[in-house]
């Protein structure tokens, strides 16, 4: 669990990691977070009066009462995070989508900072999104507004996405996504390629190998960044975003990444959102709580 103690300006004055105890269906969580948060606030000498509240993501679908429903990587069934933590804590208590919080903390403080109508996209070992409106998060009737990776892309795939569908964009955009494109390209394949002398492959060694020309690897950079940037030209009919924000693992690819999305997004972009800016997420692991603290202010 990333934390953070933050002055209502946005300036960071401390972060910290607790372990995230899984066991007992995450029971544990909650509290481990309060009984961290009152011991930052001891050794800080700083009373509860002068906290505004808490903010926070989890993973999972969140609705505006800051019920969370189902969050199976916490072992989560429908649990109300708002009441439970302000209930231990006593302080206010604001929950969020994680990958939305992330949005709205690259939103204030990121690579969307200046703009108020953000998308942002997290490639990751799946893709998560996060959708910003008029400077506020777009959460939806059941808390999955944003959860773009689970747009479908393709309705002939074989292959069951972790969400139980087909076609997911998570299983081409992410980074289990090309390496899976990866082992399937040489399996059914007989290019020489850098690629099949690596054992354990990984996302990143698939755009190094692209960065070096390597001719496999370029096409498979090529099909991602076309699936990618297509779905996104969709997204922005909806949203009509003023820039669109990647973070995550795999945008750490750098320009070979983010040129080919935004090429494919610009060919299939409908004309008047043609012109979106692109940027590389600038808060890496602290959007999150950044995003979790300007929930507070909302």
């Amino acid at each position: 669990v990333k934390m953070g103690l933050f002055e209502t300006s946005g300036t960071l004055l401390d972060k910290w990691e607790i372990p995230t105890r899984k066991e007992g269906g995450g029971s544990h969580i909650l509290s481990d977070v309060a009984e961290s948060i009152s011991a930052k606030l001891a050794e800080r000498k700083i009373t509860r009066d002068e906290i505004q509240g808490v903010g926070a993501g989890v993973p999972g679908p969140v609705n505006s009462l800051g019920v969370v429903n189902k969050c199976v990587n916490l072992g989560w069934g429908v649990v109300n995070v708002k009441s439970v933590l302000s209930g231990l804590t006593k302080l206010p208590v604001e929950v969020g989508n994680d990958a939305n919080v992330a949005a709205l903390g690259e939103m204030w403080q990121g690579g969307g900072k200046g703009c108020e109508n953000v998308l942002m996209v997290t490639l990751g070992t799946g893709v998560g999104g996060g959708v910003i409106v008029d400077g506020h998060m777009v959460s939806g009737a059941h808390g999955a507004g944003g959860e773009i990776g689970h747009i479908t892309v393709n309705a002939d795939e074989k292959d069951r996405c972790s969400c139980g569908r087909y076609g997911c964009l998570e299983q081409y955009a992410s980074a289990t996504g090309i390496v899976r494109m990866a082992r399937k390209f040489l399996a059914e394949n007989s290019a020489d390629t850098v690629l099949r002398g690596i054992p354990e492959l990984t996302a990143k060694d698939i755009f190094d190998a692209a960065k070096s020309n390597d001719a496999a690897a370029c096409e498979l950079v090529e099909k991602l960044s076309r699936i990618l940037g297509t779905a996104l030209s969709n997204i922005a009919c909806v949203t009509d975003p003023e820039i669109i924000v990647i973070g995550g693992g795999v945008s750490k690819a750098g320009a070979i990444l983010i040129d080919a999305v935004q090429k494919h997004y610009e060919e299939s972009a409908f004309a008047a959102c043609r012109d979106t800016r692109f940027a590389l997420a600038g808060l890496g692991n602290d959007a999150g709580i950044y995003g979790s603290m300007r929930l507070m202010l909302d």
